[in-house]
C-alpha cells in the first residue's frame, strides 16, 4: 500500500489543478523567464487556459497526491505523433510537475509508471516527452527508461535564450 494516488482531474478540480500547477511551476522554473514566469503561468495555468485545455478530448489531466494532499499534476496527450510514428502509436507526456516538497520521494517514478500503464491500456507503443535540456529532468527520465530521440527549441520571446533548448525523449512500451 502506498500514500501516492493519481486520479483524473474533473472540471470541479479546476481550482485545485491551477493552484498546484502554479506552485509546482514556481518551485522549479521561474528562473527560465525574464518576467519570473508570469507570462507563461497566465498562458498555461490560468483558469481559462486550463478549462479550455481540459475540454480538449485529446488531453488528459491527472492530479498527483501524497497522503491525500495534492503535490503535482500530469498532462497526457492521448494521440500525439512523434516524428517517425503515428498519432495512434503515441502518447505524449506533456507535463509532469511536482512541488518541491514532493521531490526525491519516488512520486515522479510512480507518475511515469502510471503514464506508461495508461499508454499500454490505450494500445500505444511509444510514450514520449520534451524535457528542458538545462534541467535535471533529462537524467530522471533516462533513469526511467526514456532515451534521447532529438532536440527542439522553444521560441517564447519572454524566455531567457540560454534556456530554450529541449530534449525529445521516447520510451518504447510495446
Amino acid at each position: 500500500m502506498t500514500d501516492i494516488a493519481i486520479s483524473p482531474c474533473l472540471p470541479a478540480d479546476l481550482t485545485d489543478l491551477r493552484d498546484i500547477a502554479i506552485e509546482a511551476y514556481n518551485d522549479h522554473y521561474t528562473y527560465l523567464w525574464n518576467d519570473g514566469g508570469e507570462w507563461y503561468l497566465n498562458r498555461s495555468f490560468s483558469e481559462e487556459a486550463l478549462r479550455k485545455d481540459m475540454a480538449n478530448p485529446n488531453s488528459a489531466y491527472f492530479m498527483v497526491q501524497y497522503q491525500d494532499e495534492p503535490v503535482g499534476f500530469m498532462k497526457l496527450n492521448k494521440d500525439k505523433a512523434l516524428e517517425g510514428y503515428t498519432d495512434a502509436e503515441c502518447l505524449e507526456l506533456e507535463r509532469l510537475y511536482l512541488v518541491d516538497r514532493a521531490s526525491g520521494m519516488g512520486i515522479g517514478k510512480w507518475a511515469v509508471d502510471f503514464a506508461v500503464q495508461y499508454a499500454l491500456e490505450s494500445n500505444k507503443s511509444i510514450i514520449w516527452l520534451r524535457a528542458m535540456d538545462s534541467s535535471r529532468s533529462v537524467d530522471f527520465y533516462e533513469q526511467n527508461g526514456f532515451v534521447r530521440w532529438g532536440t527542439d527549441e522553444l521560441d517564447y520571446e519572454q524566455m531567457k535564450e540560454i534556456y530554450r533548448g529541449m530534449v525529445i525523449m521516447k520510451r518504447d512500451i510495446a
